[in-house]
């Protein structure tokens, strides 16, 4: 077979020491910095659309699909996502396809770091990570269609308390935004500078 190695359930996968990284496209700017930082040259990046957050129960398929489609051309494919809200489903899907992917529940615990984010228990924050920040209104006013009613605002956030924005970064320009951020939302504002957590260990450990 040349270089191809014959794997889990009759994948071919290349034996070139490449690895691809199959990420959600809100962790893109933070894994392409991780891997410019670190020099890591064996790891490729490929993201699926952040939209997909919006609608969990595609996510299965989604990345199966895509590791499916990659998966021969490269040594090993690692899939950069947490469990995401798809209720262990992908979890599962990664199992059946013989990959691993991100320990967690979603990224606001591996940012922070699982263990820190559990110990916390803070049951009436509302996060932001740089990303989200970045694209608050198309993920967040639009979808919950606060730009078309914003009397909908209490409905939605009146049992949180705070919104936690969780840097990856030191940005002021951010930060502002996020503050900004809290205030539309009605929510008291705390910044919290996590940078890559968890994120940055996992992708260390890939060989």
């Amino acid at each position: 077979m040349d270089d191809l190695t014959l794997t889990h359930e009759g994948f071919e996968r290349a034996g070139n020491g490449r690895v691809l990284l199959l990420a959600c496209g809100a962790l893109a700017r933070e894994i392409l910095a991780l891997i410019e930082a670190n020099q890591w040259a064996h790891l490729d990046l490929q993201c699926l659309p952040a939209i997909l957050h919006n609608s969990p129960e595609k996510i299965p398929d989604a990345v199966e699909t895509a590791v499916k489609a990659h998966l021969g051309s490269y040594d090993n494919v690692f899939v950069v996502y947490a469990d995401c809200g798809t209720g262990g489903m992908l979890q599962s899907r990664c199992a059946e396809l013989g990959v691993e992917m991100l320990e967690g529940p979603h990224c606001y615990s591996f940012f922070e770091g699982n263990t820190a984010f559990s110990d916390r228990d803070e049951m009436t924050a509302f996060y932001l990570t740089d990303f989200l920040v970045r694209q608050f209104d198309a993920f967040v006013i639009k979808p919950l269609g606060l730009d078309r009613h914003p009397q909908l605002r209490d409905m939605y956030f009146g049992n949180y308390t705070k919104l936690v924005y969780q840097a990856q970064t030191e940005d002021l320009d951010l930060d502002r935004k996020a503050e900004d951020c809290a205030r539309q939302l009605g929510l008291a504002y705390e910044r919290r500078f996590t940078g890559y957590g968890d994120l940055q260990t996992a992708l260390a450990a890939i060989d």
